[in-house]
Formats: structure tokens, sequence, C-alpha cells
């Protein structure tokens, strides 16, 4: 039985899609959750209700992780409001159309923060809480665009494929210590951030690509999610988990 009672969990980016649907089965599973926000506080108490409604403990925190200091900031306020932090997903992420040839410093400088160094700044800060007392699960969400690139967004697919190294990395160093490292890297996934580009007609191609004929669901991508921060994957350790509906085929 698949079960994270007494467990403490915080989730980025868990206002909306993915992140919602991870806080909500975590939450189903018996773990306490703080879900982490940048600006919809309203989403965000949506989320931290559906939650409660399940019968859990959540709370909701807000943060810029863009900005230095709140990453620690947002583990402090977790461990305040629901103990010592057992599991940490790292879910948040920008999505921004650039070709290259027109790509900014800029904007190539604000994804690679937002989506890479923000994930450092969280892992560095639980691991700095974890590593005393011998457990943890970490869970990086990553994509098929860090496995095989993705056209028009390459500084997305940058950001990404270095958190797939990234969790590798953290798995070698900080699995002797008892914290688990993986990585979940979804493929297509019906939310607000994909649903305008899915319905054109690239974006149908795309679908139309999938051998399962249609983009993921969010809680598709929570369960795999919720697996790897389980005891279940007790000897799973610095993989990445594909959950794609076939269309990118790795392992």
């Amino acid at each position: 039985m698949l079960s994270l009672d007494g467990k403490v969990a915080l989730v980025t980016g868990g206002s909306r899609g993915i992140g919602r649907a991870v806080c909500t089965l975590l939450g189903r599973l018996g773990a306490r959750v703080a879900v982490a926000y940048v600006e919809d506080h309203t989403a965000a108490r949506a989320t931290v209700d559906t939650v409660e409604k399940g019968g859990s403990q959540a709370v909701a925190i807000g943060a810029d992780l863009a900005t230095e200091g709140e990453a620690e900031r947002l583990i402090r306020e977790t461990e305040d409001a629901l103990g010592p932090l057992d599991i940490l997903v790292v879910n948040h992420g920008i999505w921004k159309a650039a070709p290259i040839e027109s790509m900014t410093a800029e904007q190539w400088d604000e994804t690679l923060r937002v989506n890479l160094g923000a994930a450092r700044a969280l892992c560095g800060e639980a691991a700095r809480r974890m590593l005393p007392r011998g457990r943890g699960a970490i869970v990086v969400v990553a994509s098929t665009a860090g496995q095989r690139g993705e056209a028009g967004h390459s500084h997305y697919a940058a950001s990404k494929g270095a958190l797939i190294a990234f969790a590798k990395s953290l798995a070698t160093e900080l699995g002797p210590s008892g914290i688990r490292v993986n990585a979940v890297a979804p493929g297509w996934v019906l939310t607000d951030m994909t649903r305008d580009a899915l319905a054109t007609p690239a974006g149908r191609v795309v679908v139309s690509g999938i051998p399962l004929g249609r983009p993921g669901q969010p809680e598709e991508i929570a369960g795999p999610v919720a697996f790897l921060a389980s005891d279940l994957a007790s000897y799973m350790h610095g993989h990445v988990l594909s959950v794609n509906g076939g269309s990118v085929m790795v392992g």
C-alpha cells in the first residue's frame, strides 16, 4: 500500500496543473503539504482546500524563487508550519517561446534562473536540513524537452536537461546519507500552460505523434511523483521516470 502518513512535503508550483495534482495526491496519501506559489494566492488556497477536504493538513506559502533567499525562507516556513521536511518536489518552472535567432540574454537568463537556479537553492536548503536526519526524498520534475530538445524553446530544454543531470549528481552525492533523489520527465500534459499551444494545428500534429493518442493529464504525472517519494521506491535512486504516453521511449 502506498502511504505517506506522517510525512511533510513541499511542492513548488503547487497552485495549478501538475503541482496541484501532486499536492492533492500526496495529501490523500497522508502527507502534510506545503503548497508553494508565486502570485496567485486564490489558486494556491484552492489547492489547500482540496488537500484539506481529502483529510490532510496543508498550507499555502508564497515565494518568488527567482529571488535570492526565498528558497531558504520557503523551507523554513514549511517546517515551522508542518514539521521537519521529508519530501521536496521541485515542480515550478516557466515555458516561454524564444527562437534562438531572436532570443535575448535576458530571456535565457530568466529561464535558467527560475527553472534551474531556484532548483539549486531549494535542493541545497533541503539537503542542509535532511542530512542531519539521515533521510528524505527529492523529486525533480524535468521534461521530455530535456531529453530530446524542443524547437523554439532551447532555453527551456537546456534548463530541463540540466535538471536531469543535476538530479543524478545529487543522487550520487546525497544517497550515502539516506536521501533519495529522482526525476520525473513528463511529456505533453494538458494544463493551463500548454492548453493554447496544444489547440493549434502544430499542437495537434504533436498529439498525433503520441502513441497513446492524447496528451497526459496532471493526475497521470502526480502518480509517478508520489511513487518516487514513497517507501515503495526505496531502492530507486538517480532514476529519470519518463511519463509521456510513449512519445519519447528511453530507458
